[in-house]
């Protein structure tokens, strides 16, 4: 059950990453797009690579540290999307 989860959240966090480099790769030239976008692209294509991490820990609490830095980097892609919207850059 575990390992099912870890596989579901592992294919889970790359094909956000993956959606987050195709809307990039989507976003208008314009140097508030890419500014914005280049922040949204390094926070959301690095929760994997913190989930990653995780399920690479030596101990509960490495495990947790990596996972609450994964949250950090969701929750910070959620602002810079947000962001996007806010400024009619991207549809809601």
């Amino acid at each position: 059950m575990i390992e099912e989860k870890s596989k579901d959240l592992k294919t889970r966090t790359r094909a956000f990453a993956l959606r987050i480099i195709r809307l990039f790769g989507a976003l208008p030239k314009t140097t508030e797009a890419q500014v914005i976008g280049r922040q949204m692209l390094d926070s959301g294509t690095s929760v994997g690579a913190h989930y990653r991490e995780a399920m690479r820990a030596r101990s509960p609490a490495e495990f947790i540290s990596k996972i609450e830095g994964g949250l950090h980097e969701l929750a910070e892609t959620i602002y810079w999307l947000e962001l996007l919207v806010d400024v009619g850059i991207i549809p809601a």
